[in-house]
């Protein structure tokens, strides 16, 4: 038995026509954000054209990245959603900018204090031994604690992750200008 199709056609050109409109007229799926069930997606800005503010740097010291932010392709994806930065195991971190204890913990073997910040910022220091208790306030460059062992995080390093609405960003954009890479030529012209 052959069954006819056929009256289903504008019933899926509509629906169609429906998605475009939903969508701005976009086609193509890559530009549609994507919108996880956990509400926490990564991007290396997800505001290419604001303004952040500009942090303190929380180290003494030169500013020595030794692993940088690198953006998943999907949620779950592999990526470093944060950076690491050099550091004796003791040395003192301080708060990029001014906020609240969100958080203060072990998570997984690593000990961690997460600040939420003015403007949907959030920042997280692991692992970072801390006194602070989820609710103190604390001023940018005031003292937060001092920089531990444990979790993924490389001896004498520590590991900053920042979010902007839930969003993880490259904490490097809230410190000021990034280096740009130059390219250099490859050919003699010949």
């Amino acid at each position: 038995m052959r069954t006819h199709l056929a009256p289903r056609t504008p019933v899926v050109a509509l629906a169609l026509v429906m998605l475009l409109v939903a969508l701005g007229g976009r086609a193509d799926a890559s530009e549609i954000p994507a919108t996880p069930a956990s509400g926490i997606a990564v991007s290396a800005d997800p505001v290419p054209d604001a303004v952040h503010p500009r942090w303190h740097w929380p180290l003494e010291g030169p500013r020595e990245v030794t692993s940088p932010y690198r953006a998943p392709a999907h949620e779950y994806g592999a990526g470093h959603r944060g950076i690491d930065v050099m550091s004796a195991i003791g040395a003192e971190v301080t708060a990029p900018a001014e906020g609240r204890v969100a958080f203060r913990g072990t998570v997984v073997d690593r000990p961690l204090l997460t600040i939420e910040h003015p403007g949907g910022y959030v920042s997280t220091f692991e692992p970072l031994i801390s006194t602070w208790e989820p609710g103190d306030t604390v001023a940018a460059g005031e003292v937060i604690g001092t920089v531990a062992v444990g979790g993924h995080a490389a001896a004498d390093t520590v590991h900053l992750g920042v979010r902007l609405h839930g969003v993880y960003i490259d904490p490097l954009l809230l410190f000021g200008p990034a280096a740009r890479a130059v390219l250099l030529p490859c050919c003699d012209g010949s």
